[in-house]
């Protein structure tokens, strides 16, 4: 496997998670008074946005999508409905984003590092959006906490 088709395939899982997960935050949160749905609800479009922008690059490069997984969905799934269930205060939810968003950010910048040499132009670009996305939505959380 190339290094083009590991990190595509890197980024699509990103994207395809984050999608995934923030669609089952706000249906837990649905019915609920948080002031932080607009906060998640904007961050699941900028996800849409990278996993469509993913999913013709998969098409351009010709490598076939593979998401995570079920147990990683399921995993994912059940992880948000018992935080949510033990605590859906607003600072409890930004905490868990902020959490998962850090450790996202951390991980895509070693791929960029790791990557930067000998990847398309367009997927380092990608990556690197995508770590700016977690870093700017890190920002916005913060007045949750």
């Amino acid at each position: 496997m190339n290094e083009n088709t590991e990190l595509l395939e890197y980024i699509y899982q990103v994207a395809d998670m984050g999608v995934k997960s923030t669609t089952n935050l706000l249906k837990e949160l649905n019915g609920k008074d948080n002031k932080i749905k607009k906060a998640i609800e904007d961050e699941l479009k900028e996800y849409e946005g990278f996993y469509e922008i993913t999913k013709d690059l998969l098409v351009k490069y010709k490598v076939p999508p593979k998401p995570l997984g079920m147990m990683a969905d399921l995993s994912s799934s059940m992880g948000i409905k018992m935080e949510v269930l033990k605590d859906n205060s607003d600072a409890k939810i930004a905490d868990m984003l902020t959490q998962g968003l850090t450790m996202g950010k951390l991980e895509m910048e070693k791929k960029i590092k790791n990557y930067q040499d000998v990847v398309g132009k367009d997927l380092l670009e990608l990556a690197k959006g995508i770590a700016k996305f977690q870093e700017n939505s890190i920002k916005k959380l913060q007045p949750f906490l």
